[in-house]
């Protein structure tokens, strides 16, 4: 496996970067090759102080730019040809590297995965997932949460058939139960989109779906997979984070429920939806985060992820 990591992308790059390459080359015994796609004269310095920088596993790619967080997507990449995400998914459309993972400037990884790898035959639309604590231990997931603010049924119905092989091949969910987020039980609630989606995904015999599910639910083990728009998902996710802020507040986030809640337990967040694996990390990504990136990324190349959706959406 060859994975591409951006070291420039974060508002703690390089460093944390680095400090999360050395927490995953030093308690990680997989073969994986990590590109570190970055400024050499900056990262060499701080590989060698983690005493990495000999690492048969790691190669530098030099770039001289990077894409700031306030640049244009679009522009930035088609000007920034030099820039470490514009690198990156050069290296990941030719092959190069397996995987690519930036903690950088989220609008160019999402254009670059966009227009530079594109989405599968048949996908309307990638969606990007956040995983979720369950109150008995176990993690779900849910989707939309951000890319979508708008959604079309059809759009959600092929969410949830993404969430459900997200869950089998990187969750390990073998038969992942679907729900639809909406604001009641009941078959025939909500707006006009749940109610145009609900029959879809009742008749959808690719999952396992399980009815609509409430947000008081959301923490519970009533589903797996759990889909809306990314308006409605992005709101959640926010009122997540909220959540644990508070509990850090208070002085709880060391509760073993509330800790699962901080995001450097989880990496990133992958696109799905695209021919390759692509994952955005939290702009405030720190070393643990970095290393739980990579990891995931591995989980991704190993699992034959993407060649998966390829196959669900051909059947």
């Amino acid at each position: 496996m060859n994975i591409g990591l951006d070291m420039m992308g974060g508002d703690y790059a390089p460093s944390e970067a680095v400090k999360g390459l050395a927490l995953y080359l030093n308690n990680n015994s997989n073969q994986s090759s990590v590109l570190c796609i970055g400024n050499e004269a900056e990262v060499t310095p701080l590989l060698e102080s983690y005493d990495i920088a000999t690492d048969k596993r790691v190669t530098i790619i030099h770039a001289e730019d990077v894409i700031g967080y306030n640049e244009p997507p679009t522009k930035a990449l088609k000007e920034k040809t030099q820039s470490s995400i514009s690198i990156g998914f050069k290296l990941l459309a030719s092959g190069q590297i397996d995987a690519f993972i930036s903690a950088g400037n989220t609008g160019a990884m999402m254009v670059g995965a966009m227009y530079s790898i594109k989405a599968v035959e048949g996908v309307l639309r990638p969606t990007i997932p956040t995983l979720v604590p369950k109150l008995n231990g176990g993690t779900g997931i849910l989707l939309d949460v951000g890319l979508n603010s708008d959604c079309k049924p059809e759009q959600l119905n092929q969410f949830a058939l993404m969430g459900s092989e997200y869950a089998k091949n990187i969750l390990d969910i073998p038969n992942a139960r679907v729900g639809l987020l909406n604001v009641g039980e009941e078959e025939g609630k909500g707006n006009i989109l749940c109610q145009a989606t609900y029959p879809l995904l009742k008749e959808n015999t690719q999952i396992n779906f399980c009815g609509n599910i409430e947000g008081r639910d959301l923490f519970k083990d009533n589903a797996d997979v759990v889909v809306c728009d990314g308006f409605t998902g992005n709101v959640v996710l926010k009122m997540a984070e909220s959540i644990y802020e508070i509990a850090a507040f208070r002085q709880m986030e060391n509760d073993e429920f509330f800790h699962r809640f901080h995001y450097e337990n989880y990496g990133g967040t992958p696109v799905l939806g695209i021919n390759k694996p692509v994952i955005i990390g939290h702009g405030i990504s720190n070393d643990k985060a970095f290393k739980n990136m990579i990891i995931q990324a591995e989980s991704m190349i190993g699992s034959d992820f993407c060649e998966k959706i390829k196959r669900v959406f051909t059947s």
